[in-house]
């Protein structure tokens, strides 16, 4: 079968002038950049007119809780720090389903989706019984839509008899969760380039897993070369509980452990000493930076320019859709700038650097070296925005105004070459169908 050319051409705006022009797309790669005011150097065979779009590569995100959709705004979680709203939650997750866990998925993936991600990454540790196969759920689903998963095996095997957070329930034993894990790598792991599915693990919580487990899960993962995530200094009660547990602090329990290494990426980031950010930086370890959610919880600022200065690839997570409460890209992308602000110059915080955070930064952290990129040989992996909507109204500089005004919807999005969002809407998909299904079971839940 000959191949198929699509020339995206003539861009409103874009991250790089190299493709002002437009890229070219092949199947599921981009073959070709245009500069402005140029045509391919290839035969296409069709064209798309973007001259009111704003053209991104495809947005990443690097730290998500799908189920996380069915408890928004849950009211007994509210106004909580994080150890007391996970003890308000926690119950209430314990009860989750096997339609609950297909239909949360839906619901996460479809709102990245229309807000220009085309990867994300989910922890997801809750395997309470009966819900033994939630990540295969969770695959079925991002296939339904097209959309590139990087879904991690999470684990909570310290309870509340062993002096962790979790009630029993929602915990299992070291010797299941490992089983599981290997079986989801070999069952879903793709490593080669362009891969829609791939798995990594992920011990929840210094305070939800053994020191044991961590340690397996290490050895696991460089057994069968897939990356490492967890939950890491994301509050001041987490350092004291592992100084206290472990008489440690959360860093230094991560060495000991056998997870200080470019294979691991770790969410939220906070709470690191000078010292820390060097050596995090010398290990190359990569960092999730949750905006919305460290504001929620009110947990603090991710030193994200020191971590980065320091060798630290740093993306971008929306978190949960309980402490955030939406699975919005584009959002996260506002949030990470204004947040930046409080912390570190004008001239330093850019939109250019947000936007960087939300795909190479993030590629970086999930070990993709063929995503994140509007460049020759990366997957078409593209988000197109208009700017025709009154919060946009008189704009100067439109890439700018995207991060400015508070884009929070794309025009089309494409994931491996194949259009998945037109006209602002995904294709074969009925939402206001899954909008009452996810109504009916959030309400079951919290009954």
């Amino acid at each position: 079968m000959s191949a198929h050319r699509l020339w995206i051409k003539d861009p409103l705006a874009t991250l790089t002038s190299e493709c002002a022009g437009g890229v070219v797309i092949e199947n599921q790669q981009i073959v070709e950049l245009v500069a402005n005011g140029g045509t391919p150097t290839v035969a296409v065979d069709e064209v798309f007119d973007a001259r009111e779009h704003v053209m991104l590569p495809g947005l990443i995100n690097s730290h998500h809780h799908f189920y996380q959709t069915l408890t928004r705004a849950y009211p007994q979680a509210l106004n909580k720090s994080l150890f007391s709203w996970l003890k308000s939650l926690y119950p209430v997750w314990a009860k989750l389903g096997e339609e609950m866990i297909e239909v949360s998925t839906q619901v996460a993936l479809s709102e990245l989706l229309l807000s220009g991600c085309t990867t994300a990454s989910d922890h997801h540790y809750l395997f309470p019984q009966g819900l033994e196969n939630a990540i295969d759920i969770q695959m079925v689903q991002a296939a339904k839509l097209g959309v590139r998963v990087h879904l991690t095996r999470g684990s909570m095997s310290l309870g509340e008899d062993d002096g962790g957070l979790p009630p029993q329930s929602t915990v299992q034993d070291e010797d299941t969760i490992l089983a599981d894990s290997e079986r989801l790598i070999q069952r879903y792991h793709k490593a080669e380039a362009g891969a829609m599915t791939r798995v990594a693990l992920a011990p929840c919580s210094p305070f939800s897993v053994s020191e044991e487990l961590m340690r397996a899960s290490a050895a696991l993962a460089e057994q069968h070369d897939v990356r490492l995530h967890t939950h890491l200094a994301e509050t001041h009660d987490e350092t004291a509980f592992c100084i206290e547990m472990f008489g440690l602090r959360p860093l230094d329990y991560l060495e000991k452990v056998g997870w200080l290494n470019d294979r691991t990426w770790l969410a939220h980031g906070i709470h690191f000493n000078d010292d820390e950010i060097r050596r995090l930086g010398e290990a190359g370890t990569g960092i999730a930076h949750c905006p919305s959610s460290n504001m929620l919880l009110a947990s603090g600022l991710c030193p994200t320019l020191a971590l980065e200065r320091a060798g630290s690839p740093v993306g971008l997570g929306v978190d949960g859709s309980a402490s955030n409460d939406g699975s919005n890209m584009i959002q996260e992308v506002r949030q990470a700038f204004l947040l930046g602000r409080l912390k570190y110059e004008a001239s330093e915080i850019t939109h250019q650097k947000v936007l960087s955070w939300a795909t190479e930064g993030s590629a970086r952290c999930l070990g993709r070296d063929d995503l994140g990129a509007l460049k020759v040989g990366k997957q078409a992996d593209i988000a197109l925005f208009k700017l025709d909507e009154l919060r946009f109204a008189g704009a100067g500089d439109p890439l700018a105004a995207l991060v400015l005004c508070g884009a929070n919807k794309a025009d089309r999005v494409m994931v491996a070459g194949q259009w998945r969002v037109i006209d602002g809407a995904i294709l074969n998909q009925d939402l206001n169908q899954l909008i009452e299904r996810q109504k009916s079971l959030a309400q079951r839940l919290a009954s």
